[in-house]
C-alpha cells in the first residue's frame, strides 16, 4: 500500500491483555515515522513505567481539569478504577507536522474518537483465543486475582464491540501483527 499523501489517525482498541502496548512498543521502536500517542492516567505506574514516556501519570484533579478545558481527545474510567484519555492538542500537533499518528486506547475512547474524528481507521486488536488471553493477563502478574476478574469480565463486553472497528487484526505474532497494522496505517511494512 502506498504512504499516505496526508498524515493519517488509526486508533487501536482491543481488550485487556491482548497486547496493545506490546504492538504499539513494537511500532515505536521499528517504526519512527509513527507518532504514538501517549495517554494521560489517574493510576499508579507499574514497574518500569515512566511518566511522559509510558503515560503521563496524573492526579484525578489534575485529569478532571483537562476534561473540563476541552483538553482530552477521548477520556474514559477504564475498569471501574481509574481514568484514561489522550491529550487533543498533542495529536493535532503531531498530524499538524505530517505525522502519521497512532492511539492505542481502551473501547470507550475509541467510541470517542469516532463521535469526533470518524475519518480515522479504527483497528481492533483480536487475541488468538480466549483461552490465550487470560493465560497473557494472568502471566504479567501485574493484578491481582480479583482485578483480574474485573479486567476477564470487561474482556468479554470488549471482544462483543469488534464489529464497530473497519478491521481486525488477530495478534498471534508482534511483527507480523505491527506490520499489518502500520500496512493499514497507509505506510510500507519494513522488510527484515
Amino acid at each position: 500500500m502506498p504512504a499516505s499523501s496526508h498524515p493519517t489517525v488509526t486508533v487501536l482498541a482491543g481488550p485487556t491483555a491482548v497486547g496493545k502496548g506490546t504492538i504499539s512498543t513494537y511500532i515505536r521502536d521499528h517504526y519512527p515515522e509513527v507518532w504514538l500517542s501517549v495517554s494521560a492516567t489517574t493510576r499508579d505506574p507499574r514497574p518500569g513505567e515512566q511518566d511522559g514516556v509510558h503515560y503521563f501519570f496524573v492526579g484525578p484533579e489534575a485529569f478532571q481539569e483537562l476534561v473540563a478545558a476541552g483538553d482530552m481527545l477521548e477520556w474514559a474510567v477504564v475498569h471501574g478504577r481509574n481514568s484514561y484519555g489522550t491529550i487533543r492538542t498533542k495529536v493535532q500537533e503531531a498530524v499538524a507536522a505530517g505525522r502519521s499518528v497512532l492511539l492505542e486506547i481502551d473501547l470507550q475512547g475509541a467510541r470517542q474518537v469516532k463521535e469526533s474524528m470518524p475519518e480515522a481507521k479504527f483497528v481492533f486488536l483480536a487475541p488468538p483465543s480466549w483461552d490465550e488471553l487470560v493465560r497473557r493477563l494472568i502471566g504479567r502478574g501485574t493484578e491481582s486475582a480479583e482485578e483480574q476478574q474485573r479486567r476477564l469480565d470487561t474482556a468479554k463486553l470488549e471482544l462483543a464491540a469488534e464489529k464497530e472497528f473497519d478491521v481486525t487484526i488477530v495478534n498471534d505474532d508482534i511483527q507480523r501483527a505491527a506490520d499489518e497494522l502500520v500496512s493499514h496505517m497507509g505506510l510500507t511494512p519494513h522488510q527484515r
